[in-house]
């Protein structure tokens, strides 16, 4: 029985084995030889949150979703086996990249922890990128005036932390909180579905919580610091972004440090719309997302 309906997530799931030894899930969509687009999540959603954009691509794109290691249908290793942390997953999405498209450029799509880590990794390889098109997302330090929304706060405490492994409790919040409007039930269910179950099918959501950078100490800092150091290296790309302005993670100081980071960039500001932004506007996002990439 498929996870989440086939209506909703109609594509074949494919697999790529990293050097020690997890499966990432990921989609692979449209002409192997059309234009790569490559999108990447961030926590806690997975590859089910790109389904409008596959599904309206991939007649004329190759459309490539994976799902980082302990999320979505990908493996969930053991603490033991994975140290889940950001250097980890832009380790594991070069892998990946190397795999699936190692030669031509390619256009990228991200969303949340999905745009730092693919940033990390595009100051690194510039020559292969062509697009960038950034859905309420950030890759660089938090300055010290900028607080720490308080459902992350909390989901940072002991009590949070528990809350998150045992109960499924921050997927499921974020179906409330990271939306202006409601839902629909089934869309919800196919947003959490990975993380239900044993506290291990949750763990990287909750790790993911706990690498937010606050000081330099934290491990995903100088990641951070360095990705935003070169960001310059993109900045003759042309870059777009869609912007939810209701989101309660990512308020418009963000899209204002991205301004002076990269001001030539374009970029639509959807006022009615909360983090998830694809799930607020997915028609308007969308057709703006075929727009910029162009025939």
């Amino acid at each position: 029985m498929p996870l989440v309906p086939e209506k909703l997530f109609p594509f074949r799931s494919r697999y790529h084995t990293q050097s020690a030894g997890h499966r990432m899930h990921y989609v692979d969509e449209g002409p192997v030889d059309g234009q790569p687009v490559v999108m990447v999540h961030g926590n806690p959603t997975w590859s089910f949150y790109y389904r409008n954009v596959i599904t309206a691509l991939k007649d004329d794109y190759r459309c490539l979703a994976v799902d980082h290691v302990g999320m979505g249908l990908s493996d969930r290793p053991h603490e033991s086996a994975y140290e889940y942390t950001m250097a980890s997953r832009v380790a594991d999405l070069g892998h990946w990249l190397d795999e699936v498209e190692p030669e031509r450029e390619i256009d990228l799509v991200v969303h949340d922890w999905g745009g730092a880590i693919a940033m990390a990794w595009a100051v690194q390889h510039p020559e292969r990128v062509r697009r960038i098109v950034l859905l309420n997302t950030w890759a660089f330090t938090i300055p010290e005036d900028e607080p720490l929304p308080f459902a992350l706060k909390f989901a940072r405490t002991g009590l949070g932390g528990f809350l998150i492994n045992r109960f499924n409790a921050f997927s499921g919040l974020a179906t409330r909180l990271a939306t202006a409007r409601k839902l629909a039930p089934e869309v919800a269910r196919g947003l959490i579905a990975p993380y239900r179950g044993k506290p291990c099918r949750r763990l990287a959501t909750l790790r993911f919580v706990q690498d937010i950078p606050l000081k330099p100490s934290d491990p995903a800092w100088p990641v951070l610091a360095e990705t935003e150091k070169h960001l310059s290296r993109l900045a003759d790309k042309p870059i777009h972004f869609f912007w939810g302005g209701k989101d309660f993670v990512f308020d418009d100081r963000v899209l204002d440090l991205w301004r002076k980071i990269w001001p030539e960039a374009e970029i639509d500001y959807l006022d009615d719309a909360g983090h998830y932004v694809l799930e607020d506007a997915p028609e308007r996002v969308v057709a703006g997302i075929q727009r910029f990439l162009g025939p």
